[in-house]
């Protein structure tokens, strides 16, 4: 299982847009084979950042997500264009 974090920070005046998309691609990753959890959250105490957490099959099912179509339109041509700064915590389950 590949599990891990990404937290995207945007501009307030994006709010709005960043939503949408992150349920556009949200939408779409979750029908992926391979794509066990994809669910995006905003911080309570910051508005402008968002935590997305992702789990995967395994690594083939993330590069086939990342090599999607919805992948590149909404996270490629659309978040990233947008975001102010990106990071991404990798996890390893306990249990």
């Amino acid at each position: 299982m590949v599990s891990f974090n990404v937290r995207l920070t945007f501009n307030q005046e994006d709010r709005a847009d960043v939503t949408e998309t992150l349920r556009l691609l949200a939408e779409a990753s979750r029908q992926e084979p391979g794509c066990v959890n994809y669910v995006p959250h905003r911080l309570e105490d910051d508005p402008d950042t968002v935590v997305i957490y992702e789990q995967y099959l395994d690594q083939n099912a993330l590069s086939a997500h990342r090599a999607t179509d919805h992948f590149k339109q909404h996270a490629v041509g659309g978040l990233y264009q947008k975001m102010r700064e990106r990071r991404v915590e990798n996890l390893i389950a306990l249990v």
